[in-house]
């Protein structure tokens, strides 16, 4: 797989793996205090470049990391979601932060969806997560759009060990019983 290429289309975006080039829209999206309240909070140009690079070197050294999204009609950059395991997290997680202009329109649950299929599908994940603060109302609707529960509380590893959060998730057959 050529991670300069790979990507996977649904109906209205395209997921492909992070460049560089998507730092000024990803900058702001974390400069926007509603959208990244629930996403690791307001972060400074040079901390969300560290983000984007850690995604890419994700890619690289474990073949997966969360994409970068698309609208297929405008090209217009509108978030970042898919599959995310660092060192110390809780579990497997597919997780989704989408621009503020585009919520509502279906795009986490879309693209959720898209990734979720390929994490079972080419990493042989056996369970997805997603680590939601209690909160977040509109990320615990899209996880049950996805047909996720709510688990157990959980923790997160440092720097977020403070953010209280809750496990949300499905096996993969549940998963795909429900496809």
């Amino acid at each position: 797989m050529s991670l300069n290429t790979f990507q996977i289309e649904t109906a209205r975006l395209v997921l492909r793996v992070p460049r560089a080039t998507d730092l000024d829209s990803f900058a702001a999206m974390m400069a926007d205090e509603e959208t990244a309240k629930f996403i690791g909070g307001v972060a400074p140009r040079a901390v969300t470049w560290r983000f984007l690079m850690s995604l890419i070197g994700a890619w690289h050294a474990y073949g997966f990391a969360m994409f970068s999204v698309y609208e297929k009609d405008t090209g217009r950059w509108v978030g970042r979601l898919g599959p995310w395991m660092p060192d110390g997290w809780p579990g497997p997680e597919v997780g989704w932060g989408i621009v503020r202009e585009r919520w509502g329109y279906g795009y986490a649950t879309e693209g959720a969806a898209a990734a979720i299929d390929w994490t079972f599908d080419h990493l042989g994940w056996t369970q997805v997560i997603h680590c939601i603060d209690p909160a977040n109302t509109a990320s615990q609707a899209v996880a049950r759009k996805l047909g996720s529960r709510n688990l157990a509380p959980g923790k997160l590893p440092p720097p977020f060990h403070d953010s209280p959060i809750d496990i949300w998730g499905q096996s993969r057959e549940e998963w795909r019983a429900r496809r």
